[in-house]
Order: structure tokens, then C-alpha cells, then sequence
């Protein structure tokens, strides 16, 4: 009993130290990580990343650190990492290979929050749809649509295509064209068409409106109509200019072409 009493002592002598300094280290490192955590997430929000990316990158530099941290505490306590690192290290490949997509949806939408081509709220166009920006996370962005549907689209293809941010510049051009009649005067059409945009309150007065012949078609005189108005206004002012514009063309009785029927009389 007294040789195991000794025995003990003697394991508890040597280690000792080992155990002490590894806590020691395991204390100070946490001490350390939580303050690298705080500077890290200063530092971005100073710098205007992207809130979610701020989330995954102290999250991801958080498990980082505290990996690490606990490499260096095993290793104190005398324990072989050689082979540990190895296994850490077939691990993540083999995890990489097994994520390839989701990495470069990630890789995707680290650039989007870094470099930023549209924002929430912004109306864009990509992948082959139109929509409003309702939400960027990290893997994917979701838009909602014309009709109101939820749109999901990865970050990898996003960010390798083309997108057109219609919300950037905060202002849009409406292109409308109208026709008329041969027979109707050019020049009153256009008076006609221009007091219709002047008159409208939501087409802007500091970005001059035009009217121009676009081409003598078949049947019709077509003018080419472009107003201006703020990103919000812009279905607005197509609708109200549309409307506006057949009215006002009907009280000056010019037509509007269409096509007539042609009645065909049968022989009795």
C-alpha cells in the first residue's frame, strides 16, 4: 500500500507542473481569445463589414483560435500532436472536398459583403431574375420577386455573374413608345406627350424628360417616351404615363392605331 502511496506521489510530483502549466496556458488563452475576439469585431464594424459577416468570420476565427488553444494545452500535458495535427488535417480535406459547393457559395458570399455591387432593398438582376434584395447570408442571397415570391440564389453563381443593380444610382429612365397615326401632327404629339410627363408629379423636373420619333412603322408614328423618376416610383410613373398618355391623345383626337377587323362579305 505504502509502494502505491509512493507511486502516486512520485506521478502526481512529475506531473504536477505539466498540469499547472497547461491550465495556466488554457486560462490565459481563453483570456487571450476573448480579447482577439472583441478587438477583431471592432475592427470590422469600424470598417462597415457586412453584419453577417461579421458573425461568421468572428465565429470562424473564434473555433480557429480555440482549436489551436487546445493543441498547445494537450501538447503541454506531454501528449504527441504530430499525429493529432495529422488527423485534424486529413479531416478538413476531406471535409473541403465533401463542401466544395458550399465553399465557393461561401467564397461567393464573403466577396458580396466585402466588395458590396448591391445592398438589401436594392432591385437587381441575376441568374435570370428580377427582384428585390431581402436578405444577404453567407451562402446564399434571397431576393423577393415582382409577384412576391422568394427568390434563393447561391452565392457562387451570384457573384460569377452578371448583376444589374437597378436601386445604385437611385433614379430610373421609364422607356415607353407610343404610336400615332401618319395623319397626325408630329409636333402637337409631341407637346402632347411631354406636358403629360411634366404634369406628373412623380417624373423628376432636374433630369430633363424626352419624346422623339423612334421609327416610321408600318401602321404608326412611334415616339420613344422617356421620363425619369426615383427607383420606387418606377412602376408609378409607367402606369400613370401610360394611362395618362391615352387619355390625353383621346381629348386631341389623335389615333392610336390598331388593327381593324376586315369584314368579309359572302357572296348570297
Amino acid at each position: 500500500m505504502e509502494e502505491y502511496l509512493e507511486n502516486f506521489k512520485t506521478i502526481i510530483t512529475d506531473f504536477a507542473p505539466s498540469v499547472l502549466a497547461a491550465l495556466i496556458l488554457l486560462i490565459v488563452g481563453l483570456i487571450a481569445i476573448r480579447f482577439i475576439m472583441k478587438l477583431t469585431k471592432s475592427i470590422m464594424k469600424k470598417r462597415g463589414v457586412e453584419e453577417t459577416l461579421q458573425k461568421f468570420l468572428a465565429n470562424l476565427l473564434g473555433w480557429t483560435l480555440k482549436i489551436l488553444l487546445f493543441v498547445m494545452v494537450i501538447s503541454k500535458l506531454g501528449v504527441e500532436t504530430t499525429s493529432f495535427a495529422a488527423i485534424i488535417g486529413a479531416a478538413g480535406l476531406a471535409i473541403g472536398l465533401a463542401l466544395q459547393g458550399s465553399l465557393s457559395n461561401f467564397a461567393g458570399g464573403t466577396l458580396i459583403m466585402i466588395f458590396k455591387p448591391f445592398k438589401v432593398n436594392d432591385l437587381i438582376e441575376a441568374q435570370g431574375e428580377l427582384g428585390v434584395v431581402k436578405e444577404i447570408e453567407i451562402f446564399t442571397t434571397k431576393l423577393i420577386g415582382l409577384s412576391n415570391r422568394e427568390i434563393i440564389i447561391p452565392n457562387g453563381a451570384l457573384s460569377n455573374g452578371n448583376i444589374i443593380n437597378y436601386s445604385s444610382q437611385g433614379t430610373r429612365r421609364v422607356d415607353l413608345v407610343f404610336g400615332v397615326g401618319y395623319e397626325s401632327d408630329i409636333k402637337q404629339t409631341k407637346n402632347i406627350l411631354m406636358k403629360v410627363l411634366t404634369d406628373n408629379p412623380k417624373v423628376l423636373k432636374e433630369i430633363t424628360p424626352t419624346v422623339n420619333v423612334l421609327e416610321l412603322a408600318d401602321s404608326s408614328v412611334n415616339f420613344a417616351v422617356r421620363p425619369w423618376c426615383k427607383v420606387e416610383d418606377y412602376w408609378d410613373v409607367y402606369f400613370e404615363v401610360t394611362e395618362q398618355v391615352k387619355e390625353a391623345l383621346d381629348k386631341a383626337g389623335i389615333e392610336i392605331p390598331y388593327p381593324h377587323a376586315v369584314e368579309i362579305q359572302k357572296e348570297a
